[in-house]
């Protein structure tokens, strides 16, 4: 179920004028579970957010779930600047099943 994000919106435009940072963090994320940045782009363009966080610092941030072209799953962290208007992709990661209700919910 996805949920109400104040940044979302902005952060798909920024993604698609190709207005995008990606942290160190974000970088090392994508190489330990050989995720791709256009997997990454793209299950956040079809994504929903399922974890909002307006108070995130120093931006406010959501974690996006989405698909790949290929069928599998990623979750995204993404907070907005809307001072330079710029995506910042703050970490991605495959959701392991362990932690996560239908990759939506965090298990208890």
């Amino acid at each position: 179920m996805s949920i109400p994000s104040a940044i979302y919106g902005p952060t798909l435009g920024a993604i698609a004028s190709c207005a995008v940072r990606i942290t160190e963090h974000a970088t090392e994320a994508m190489r330990d579970d050989a995720v791709t940045l256009d997997d990454v782009l793209h299950a956040a363009s079809s994504g929903e957010v399922i974890e909002d966080y307006p108070g995130g610092f120093p931006f406010p941030s959501c974690l996006v779930l989405g698909g790949t072209p290929d069928g599998g799953i990623i979750h995204s962290v993404w907070a907005f600047n809307g001072t330079t208007r710029t995506a910042i992709l703050v970490t991605c990661y495959r959701p392991d099943p362990g932690r996560w209700i239908d990759h939506r919910v965090r298990k208890p």
